[in-house]
């Protein structure tokens, strides 16, 4: 049986530390702020409540397995799953709106081409045939298996089968996903849903590789699932999960230091002097913090590589309305941008001023979040990743952006909070308040993450800052790795 100190209480490093303990060893975790879950806050006022993190859930089979591996008791049984349907509602900037059905190819084809005609469906259809392919060739290396010694394989090679695009007597193939959605959709309202998914993590679709058409698919192939009184149940499940394992938690437990000894991780140093003695060291934070934590110790494998670049942080509102939420609304609805050049230069380029941005409303069909005849509603858009409050008049522009979707809120709404990217990083301590995106292939390496190992023996990172990156599977995915790797050692190659 072997001691593990596990620094932070974030998903990742949570799904670590219960698989960790099923399997034998004396798990610790030590978290800065008074509570688990990472990301997966809870905001509460007169009676409403919010998600303040993500608030729905893809590819819940990683955390069916979690519960499998873990326990008798299924996941279904600690948290109710509701699968959302319609997936979503799209309101473009022409005033058309289409709702697609959840987990339906055929039901999104039709769907599409009833609400935008022209062949909107089938083409939309034959993207996510090819959105399969680089799914089938990504699966395993990017969420499956600890990252490969050779990943210079995954930076170089495109696994997306561009479809060959004539111009000006040159052929050429989409190589990022803005290229996808003007060469191969060929409908400004069919790219604005495509790029939607990206925004969504805070990529610019313009420099994602066309390999991030994983992201659309793997919502049409999985679906999208909500936790009945919002995801930070989730949070608790698998907090409970680790208690019933008897992983140990000291909440309000700073670590300041990895502590090394004979050339391997041996422990973690806490703010109050003590001295936690460990044989393994599972990280759960984000880059900066954990070189503060190794005096700059580097990751291997993919600590040559250049950084992603500028990074987008989540603003949020969180609306108490008054009046009961009408029948038959969708869970969730994106209001797209009509100025999608000005908005991706607000949050990737070097303009400034106030955008009209793209914002996604969050009503879910939960009496749970809100006093009886009221609702509950969120409003976020990806921001720029830094300390401060938003710049200009973005909160009022989202909430003009939000009456799209919820008509007469204003006269509706009771009061509002905003939640910014700075305090993403009060409790993540990510720099700026920056949101990992997921592990994708090609752009150069770009958009991997560092492997779980690091160049300290005993040492491992765990989380949305880890392969495979950011997302709630990925960081499922990432505690299983981490866990896989302590178990099994090094010649672990993940799950078969």
């Amino acid at each position: 049986m072997a001691r593990i100190a596990v620094i932070g209480a974030g998903m990742g490093a949570l799904t670590a530390a219960a698989r960790l303990a099923v399997a034998g060893h004396r798990v610790a975790v030590y978290e800065r702020t008074d509570t688990y879950g990472g990301a997966l806050r809870r905001f509460e006022r007169d009676g409403f409540s919010f998600d303040t993190g993500p608030a729905l859930l893809p590819l819940p089979a990683v955390y069916r397995d979690l519960f499998v591996k873990t326990g008798k008791e299924p996941l279904e049984s600690c948290v109710e799953l509701v699968q959302v349907d319609p997936s979503s509602r799209h309101v473009f900037a022409d005033g058309t709106a289409v709702s697609l059905p959840n987990a339906s190819r055929a039901g999104v084809v039709a769907a599409l081409d009833e609400g935008l005609g022209g062949g909107a469906g089938k083409r939309w259809g034959d993207f996510l045939v090819r959105a399969r392919e680089a799914w089938d060739r990504t699966r395993r290396p990017l969420l499956e298996e600890p990252l490969w010694p050779n990943w210079q394989v995954l930076a170089e090679r495109e696994p997306y089968p561009s479809v060959p695009h004539k111009r000006l007597l040159r052929t050429r193939r989409a190589g990022t996903l803005a290229e996808v959605g003007a060469w191969e959709l060929r409908d400004p309202r069919l790219a604005a849903l495509l790029e939607s998914h990206a925004l969504g993590y805070g990529l610019d679709p313009r420099a994602a590789p066309a390999s991030a058409a994983v992201l659309p698919y793997m919502e049409h192939a999985f679906g999208t699932w909500y936790v009945r009184g919002g995801l930070r149940e989730l949070a608790r499940a698998v907090y409970e999960r680790c208690l019933a394992r008897r992983v140990e938690f000291h909440f309000g437990a700073e670590v300041t230091g990895v502590l090394e000894k004979d050339g391997r991780a041996s422990g973690v140093e806490l703010a109050d002097g003590s001295v936690a003695e460990a044989d393994f060291v599972v990280a759960g934070v984000a880059p900066g913090v954990l070189a503060r934590l190794t005096a700059g110790t580097l990751l291997r494998d993919k600590s040559e590589v250049k950084p992603q670049g500028a990074a987008a942080g989540r603003l949020t509102l969180l609306l108490a309305l008054r009046g009961p939420r009408p029948a038959g609304t969708a869970h969730r609805t994106v209001v797209h941008t009509p100025d999608r050049e000005a908005e991706l230069e607000a949050l990737f380029g070097t303009a400034a001023g106030n955008r009209r941005p793209t914002v996604t409303v969050l009503r879910p069909d939960d009496p749970r979040p809100a006093p009886a005849d009221h609702e509950a509603v969120t409003v976020t858009t990806a921001v720029p990743a830094r300390p401060g409050p938003p710049h200009g008049d973005l909160v009022d522009h989202m909430i003009t952006a939000a009456e799209r979707a919820v008509p007469g809120l204003r006269d509706r709404l009771l009061w509002y909070e905003t939640r910014t990217p700075a305090d993403t990083a009060d409790e993540t301590g990510a720099e700026g308040g920056a949101v990992p995106v997921p592990a994708l292939a090609a752009a150069g390496g770009r958009l991997l993450h560092p492997s779980n190992g690091t160049r300290v023996p005993g040492l491992f990172t765990v989380g949305g800052w880890a392969h495979p990156g950011g997302g709630l599977p990925h960081a499922g995915m990432s505690g299983a790795l981490v866990a896989g790797l302590i178990v099994e050692g090094p010649e672990f190659r993940g799950s078969q």
